[in-house]
């Protein structure tokens, strides 16, 4: 088993997210409590030097955090005050106990599959979206798999996944769910004006390569809907399976299994309940 080191901690707070410092600091008392020194650091400034990385904040503040600290192999522990928190670990109620956890060792480390795009020098552990740069026009996307013809999509944009981003914008598209550990990625296109199109889903280890048409307008590419960056529409865009994994401490306690969170957040399979 995998094993933390909590000599270097450090816990990240989203600036934008309201009583996100104060809850660091909360956390970073609840630390010391148990003998663990730690550093409180804004998402816009991150310790280089950190052996476990604590993130206030949301999923967005997370995955953040994770396309920075996965090249530095350091595991991430999330705590939700967003409103889904479908990475996250913990909420503020349940601080105290997660740092109680952590102290016993009763937790394991999970390594997730990223993406790559030009080299590794776009990573997502999410995904990564390409789209028009305009609200008003569809765009024309083609899609080659291993360097041969697939389709081609006239739609709003394109979505490629890995399963720990199966449940995020990709659900929302109309993609399929997918176990964490699964090694595919899902290829969703976004408002495809035709009925033909269906999300695809295919072995990691093949090459995506997206390309446009040059009288399509310009495009825009995001990792994780953050990082985005402004593409040429002759240009050629070639998605991977990243060799860097992205590291999440997942606590061990009783309804935190993958099936039990879909439940949970989802309220995935929970029947409506009979109005009076």
């Amino acid at each position: 088993m995998e094993m933390l080191s909590f000599k270097n901690i450090s816990v990240v707070y989203n600036e934008d997210v309201k009583e996100s410092l104060a809850v660091a600091k909360q956390t970073q008392n609840i630390l010391l409590s148990h003998g663990l020194d730690s550093v409180v650091t804004p998402s816009s400034q991150y310790d280089t030097l950190a052996s476990l990385v604590i993130t206030i904040g949301g999923d967005g503040t997370l995955l953040k955090a994770a396309r920075f600290y996965a090249p530095k192999n350091v595991p991430i522990f999330g705590i939700n005050l967003g409103r889904l928190g479908f990475l996250a670990q913990a909420n503020i109620d349940e601080i105290e106990a997660s740092v109680k956890k952590l102290v016993k060792q009763e937790y394991r480390i999970e390594s997730r599959m990223m993406l790559s795009a030009y080299g590794d020098n776009v990573l997502a552990l999410n995904d990564i979206v390409i789209k028009g740069d305009t609200f008003s026009r569809t765009s024309k996307l083609f899609l080659y798999i291993n360097g041969k013809v697939v389709c081609d999509y006239l739609a709003d944009g394109i979505i490629i996944s890995t399963p720990t981003g199966s449940t995020a914008y990709t659900l929302s598209a109309g993609g399929p769910v997918m176990v964490p550990g699964l090694d595919a990625i899902v290829i969703v296109p976004i408002c495809a004006h035709t009925l033909t199109a269906r999300p695809l889903v295919i072995p990691a280890d093949e090459e995506i390569k997206i390309t446009s048409c040059n009288t399509c307008s310009r495009l825009k590419m995001s990792a994780d809907g953050q990082d985005t960056i402004d593409i040429s529409s002759d240009d050629c865009v070639v998605i991977k399976k990243s060799t860097t994994q992205a590291k999440l401490v997942i606590l061990e306690k009783d309804g935190n299994d993958f099936y039990a969170i879909l439940r949970e957040k989802l309220q995935w399979g929970v029947a409506p309940e009979r109005q009076a």
